[in-house]
């Protein structure tokens, strides 16, 4: 790559570019990647680029004769899986396409990570001398460290669009953020918020779109950790169309329902599912209309066990006029058990602000709640006086068992219930990462170490996904456990001899239905 100085308060820096021409603004630019300095005539590396070199250095090692003089056994069956997969799935080739110089690592690395379920990627190099994976070499702590920082933004992009392009033409993509609690003061994006996992530390929020049909994780982002849900989904509308991603449509919660947000949605021409709070004035002027026959034979799903009726709404915001008129269908549910969860749940916060109020340890969340649900009086002998407002109360009880989904693209209630329900498979990956991924907590002290780590285990969690994907269609879970699964696969060995074509050992019925079921070849 051609190579260019610039100097700087006296200091010569040295740097590669590259020209790029815009094709969509009509003109040409170059990108600077800064890699050391010229003292005295003499070229230093900086950090970064001396990293580069040592694992070009590695790589060449690897390739040569040298590896071909020495005989090696190594377990092989679940690394060979997972290569398997990440061709089957374009992984591999877009990993090498966005990072030629450090793919192999981030497989080893996330390789790895699937494997040794929670273990800290200190113990990388016993792990790396009994397997067969795709660097094939030791990765020291302090190198995997310096890996992550070479994790670039552009870099990043490029793969999820690559990916994007791959599996993504017409789907719903469910939408849901995350919070992951940080050990470090010195990240600028660490913040106390509210935590979704009830941790009293700081944290950062990741958003993340998982596909409805592939089951799998599409794009993820950082955000500060006292972003609220609401007020991220403008810059995911930015970042679908950067990643191309026109004819999808997105599935969220309440937290992420604001006028505002369904103004963005229909303005960009977004398909969306996105359920509603019932204390909606509109929601609750339609509940008023069917609550009398909304619970009755003729509107029952034996598949779901709820009641469901439909209606169509025209969409008008005073605060978008140039929106004009939008049809938008409010789908309305009921369900019993989920009147009795919403009843113990109601009495469970009523009980807590009572508590809060009479101990005098009142929480600035629940200020408004305070005086939506209770009178409150000062007496100067008993102190503060509770009398519970019973209208507001039976307001509240009277939604018990309701809930309501908004579609400007699924008229029929039931499908668009279906599709809403996949956004469970969000939180069981938010579980993977933090879990089985080991990012429930993370101490990284730097936020390009920090980036370089969440997108290795991102790259981790697709295979993840799909594994379990192919689990559940195939029902393997009746049988094994992940880890089992893995553990199953995980002994067949490869034995390289000097001279000798590279073979692998035995494999048993079971590791052939295996492989089958998981839609891989069997190694031969």
């Amino acid at each position: 790559m051609p190579r260019g100085t610039q100097t700087i308060k006296g200091v010569e820096y040295v740097y590669e570019y590259d020209s790029v021409w815009i094709a969509n603004k009509k003109y040409g630019t170059h990108t600077r990647n800064y890699i050391g300095k010229n003292i005295n005539g003499e070229f230093i590396p900086n950090k970064k680029y001396q990293l580069q070199l040592e694992l070009q250095e590695v790589t060449k090692k690897q390739s040569g004769s040298a590896e071909a003089e020495k005989s090696s056994r190594n377990f092989y069956g679940a690394t060979y899986l997972f290569d398997a997969i990440g061709e089957k799935l374009g992984i591999t080739q877009d990993l090498q396409k966005c990072f030629p110089e450090t793919w192999e690592q981030i497989l080893s690395i996330a390789y790895y990570l699937i494997l040794e379920d929670r273990n800290p990627l200190s113990r990388f190099p016993k792990w790396a001398r009994t397997h067969t994976h795709p660097f094939g070499d030791n990765i020291p702590s302090q190198r995997s460290s310096e890996l992550f920082g070479l994790v670039g933004e552009n870099e990043k992009q490029n793969f999820f669009r690559l990916q994007a392009e791959r599996r993504l033409e017409k789907e719903f993509l469910a939408y849901d953020t995350t919070s992951i609690s940080s050990y470090s003061k010195s990240l600028k994006q660490v913040k106390y918020g509210f935590n979704k996992d009830h941790d009293p530390l700081p944290q950062i929020n990741l958003a993340m779109l998982f596909g409805e049909e592939s089951r799998l994780p599409v794009y993820y982002r950082k955000l500060a950790g006292n972003i609220a849900d609401v007020k991220t989904l403008r810059n995911l509308l930015a970042d679908i169309e950067f990643l191309k991603l026109k004819k999808v449509g997105l599935v969220m919660d309440r937290g992420f329902y604001s006028e505002e947000n369904i103004n963005a949605m229909l303005q960009k021409q977004f398909k969306f599912i996105i359920a509603a709070k019932t204390s909606l004035k509109f929601v609750q002027r339609k509940l008023d209309e069917v609550r009398g026959t909304l619970v009755s034979r003729a509107h029952y799903s034996s598949k779901y066990k709820l009641y469901f009726t439909s209606s169509m709404m025209e969409w008008q915001s005073p605060h978008k006029p140039e929106i004009g008129e939008r049809h938008i269908y409010l789908h309305l549910f009921y369900n019993d058990q989920r009147a009795v969860d919403d009843k113990i749940e109601f009495n469970e916060l009523l009980d807590t602000l009572e508590a809060e109020l009479l101990s005098g340890k009142q929480n600035p969340e629940h200020e408004k709640l305070y005086s939506k649900y209770y009178h409150l009086q000062k007496d100067p002998k008993k102190g503060i006086l509770l009398t519970p407002d019973q209208e507001a109360i039976a307001a509240k009880e009277r939604d018990y068992g309701y809930f309501a989904l908004l579609s400007n693209g699924l008229q029929d209630p039931l499908d668009a219930l279906e599709k809403y329900r996949t956004k469970d498979l969000i939180e069981k990956a938010f579980g993977n990462l933090k879990e089985r991924l080991n990012m429930r907590r993370t101490s990284v002290s730097s936020s390009e170490n920090l980036e370089g780590k969440l997108f290795v285990q991102f790259v981790a969690l697709i295979y993840l996904s799909y594994i379990k994907k192919e689990m559940c269609d195939h029902h393997l879970f009746r049988n094994y456990t992940l880890q089992e699964l893995l553990d199953e696969l995980d002994i067949i060995e490869r034995f390289e001899q000097p001279g000798k074509i590279d073979h692998i050992g035995e494999l048993t019925k079971k590791q052939l239905e295996l492989y089958v079921a998981l839609g891989v070849d069997a190694p031969t």
